[in-house]
């Protein structure tokens, strides 16, 4: 049954959901699923997330084999992207393409926010192995970024 979702400064009438359940190395982030968690929406082969980080806070550094799309909505603050670190502000879009290390950082005074569509079929997320965080620390940018 086709619908609207309605929102309401960042939040919509969805769960509120943390970010993730366990583990560590991330910080004050949350979630919502907006599209592909409903009994009606199952047919979708993507689900469309809205995640939203306090400022200093941080998501996990990771990879996946499926690729992200990500569409900052709110706010000012830094990917990185494999060995590299970008930044990003409201209305930019972000490919993550598989296998890419990946962490989104709020660095302004008001949260980051940002829709993420990925397939609703993706593999688990997979944390850097201890060399390649050595290696990444080599890098004094990626060091002083680097949440883990």
């Amino acid at each position: 049954m086709a619908k609207i979702i309605r929102a309401r400064n960042f939040r919509w009438d969805v769960p509120l959901k943390e970010y993730k359940t366990e583990g560590t190395g991330f910080r004050d982030i949350t979630r919502q699923t907006l599209l592909g968690d409903g009994d009606d929406e199952q047919r979708l082969n993507f689900l469309t997330r809205y995640f939203e980080v306090q400022p200093g806070g941080y998501s996990s550094l990771e990879r996946h084999e499926h690729p992200h799309a990500v569409v900052i909505l709110r706010g000012e603050g830094e990917v990185i992207l494999g060995d590299r670190v970008e930044s990003v502000s409201v209305h930019d879009c972000v490919f993550i393409s598989s296998h890419s290390l990946h962490q989104f950082h709020a660095t302004g005074s008001e949260p980051l926010g940002f829709l993420c569509v990925v397939d609703r079929e993706r593999d688990r997320p997979q944390l850097p192995a201890e060399d390649e965080l050595a290696r990444l620390n080599q890098d004094e940018t990626l060091r002083k970024r680097l949440r883990t």
